[in-house]
């Protein structure tokens, strides 16, 4: 059984209340230039550089910018603990969400109001790492766990066995 975790580590156009100090959304395509010129990002558990779940350059964890947001699909090692805590969390759902660590490399600021924060627009971003977080800062963000069961070798040898029994009946002219 091969299972990989997928889902949005960031999710464009929404809005969000970072530290009580402002609003902040993204823009589509805020991460494609780092993407292509720093295509090595780390997904890690809640944020931590000692806890790697995954990374490009190792082809464990996959990204796309797609106009909903940052897709991923991460494939954690099932033999080490954070992998397992990583697929069982999601699994139930305990961890749904995700994070990113970042640095805003063009951004634009709108003022707020007395009732409302400023509005950070971050229009292209530099991207080094996504992160599996019981507490993301979007909520709209989303990890959940896909199993793709393994091919069953017996069940295809049975499959196969069929239809040649069944090529060879047509053969003979007998209807199956």
């Amino acid at each position: 059984m091969a299972d990989f975790i997928g889902g949005y580590a960031a999710v464009f156009g929404t809005e969000t209340v970072i530290g009580g100090l402002f609003r902040e959304k993204f823009l589509a395509g805020a991460f494609d230039r780092s993407l292509r010129e720093n295509p090595d990002v780390l997904a890690l558990w809640n944020h931590d550089w000692d806890r790697p779940l995954g990374r490009t350059s190792a082809g464990t964890l996959q990204l796309r910018s797609d106009r909903a947001g940052l897709y991923f699909s991460l494939t954690p090692d099932e033999t080490t603990p954070d992998g397992l805590t990583a697929i069982g969390t999601v699994r139930r759902q305990d961890v749904k969400g995700c994070s990113f660590s970042f640095t805003a490399t063009r951004e634009t600021w709108v003022e707020g109001t007395d009732s409302e924060l400023p509005l950070r627009i971050v229009e292209e971003a530099r991207l080094y790492e996504v992160t599996l977080t019981p507490l993301p800062a979007y909520p709209e963000t989303s990890a959940v766990l896909v199993t793709r069961s393994a091919p069953d070798p017996v069940g295809d040898v049975v499959v196969a066995s069929r239809r040649r029994a069944a090529a060879a009946m047509r053969l003979r002219g007998i209807a199956v």
